[in-house]
């Protein structure tokens, strides 16, 4: 039977590595990136394009599902897995954010968060105990842990105590995922790490977690409008408190050059719904920088979104043929937006995998750096 949870490193070059972890469900190949599906689907496309991307594990929402259509209802159905119709790993994020973000009227409190629903006013609480047990619901492959999120503009003060509660939370929701009988036996359970950008509280959030122990650690707080010189500012000592044999998951990041210095900086797990928000808009990636298909000078232009993807949309269709689909709206559109830019992300995950096994990741991130930056989409 394959292990409930085991990570290996297979290589390093600096604080990168490149591993794998092993899980019931399948394997994920570290560094990983996580495309979103929110309400249980990755918007305008099929999970079986999704797994041809190159995609090793989904992210899927508490707080959506919770609230639409329901986490009792999905297990019910037998499962975020069956319903949705993928058979791979699936990591939940706790609901913490969204409750933050989205919610109407929340109430913070040593309990956990009351709030209104943004979808239909109904009144709701959303405790440590109440996302394990909703995550568990959905059968989850890795359940995240509770926590507190606070701007980082906020004062110290107010970054401590919600550094203190979140570690408090984690402690709970520890015992929760624990008194799951055979939830624990077939998933994993990662503690977030809060702090801000204060390198005390990193530290002290990491100890208090390490202190619990989690199958992995994600680094929280982040990505969430501080900018890159921030982020990575943070990400220079963040990986660093936490334990070398578990996994680092950066929540919510991101663009391909935040991945690629994140990545140096020694994270091996990301998600973030740019790469699908983007192809619905009319954005694409390519080596050569983004591009906004919707521009006229691309009207007439029959080469490939980019020249250098060995996706089936590059491969298919020309820039000039997606630029009429977005322009006109058509669904067709969003749908190969989307499915290019997914397999972009999950190349460069290959090879940023590649270039570590080969100790050449400096060179190739520098490399992908100048033309990403400097290209502008030519």
């Amino acid at each position: 039977m394959a292990p409930r949870f085991q990570f290996t490193v297979h290589a390093t070059d600096g604080r990168a590595r490149t591993g794998e972890i092993a899980m019931r469900r399948g394997t994920i190949r570290t560094p990983a990136f996580m495309p979103v599906g929110t309400a249980a689907t990755v918007k305008a496309m099929k999970p079986a394009d999704v797994r041809a991307s190159g995609a090793d594990i989904i992210l899927g929402n508490t707080y959506h599902l919770m609230l639409r259509p329901g986490a009792e209802r999905v297990a019910k159905l037998g499962g975020l897995h069956g319903f949705m119709g993928w058979d791979r790993p699936i990591l939940t994020d706790s609901g913490g954010y969204q409750v933050m973000s989205l919610a109407e009227l929340t109430t913070r409190s040593e309990e956990g968060v009351a709030f209104k629903s943004h979808l239909d006013g109904t009144r709701h609480l959303l405790s440590p105990e109440r996302s394990i047990e909703i995550q568990r619901l959905l059968g989850s492959s890795i359940v995240m842990a509770f926590d507190e999120l606070v701007p980082t503009t906020s004062t110290r003060d107010v970054q401590a105590k919600a550094m203190e509660r979140s570690m408090r939370w984690a402690k709970r929701s520890r015992a929760a995922f624990d008194a799951g009988g055979d939830h624990a036996e077939n998933n994993a359970v990662f503690g977030i790490q809060q702090g801000a950008l204060d390198e005390g509280l990193r530290r002290a959030s990491a100890e208090a977690l390490t202190d619990i122990g989690f199958d992995g650690y994600a680094v929280g707080g982040l990505a969430v409008g501080e900018g890159q010189e921030a982020m990575f500012g943070v990400l220079d000592y963040a990986p660093g408190q936490l334990p070398a044999d578990r996994p680092r998951y950066l929540m919510g990041v991101g663009k391909p050059d935040d991945i690629v210095g994140a990545v140096e900086r020694g994270i091996d797990m990301f998600d973030c719904v740019l790469p699908t928000r983007s192809g619905r808009t009319g954005q694409a990636f390519t080596r050569s920088g983004p591009i906004n298909i919707r521009n006229a000078r691309f009207a007439e232009d029959l080469g490939p979104l980019d020249p250098q993807c060995a996706c089936p949309v590059c491969h298919g269709w020309s820039r000039a043929y997606l630029h009429h689909l977005v322009r006109a709206g058509e669904i067709l559109g969003a749908m190969l937006m989307t499915e290019h830019n997914l397999f972009f992300y999950q190349a460069l995950m290959a090879d940023l995998r590649a270039a570590i096994a080969e100790t050449r990741l400096g060179a190739f991130a520098n490399a992908f750096r100048a033309q990403y930056r400097g290209g502008k989409g030519e």
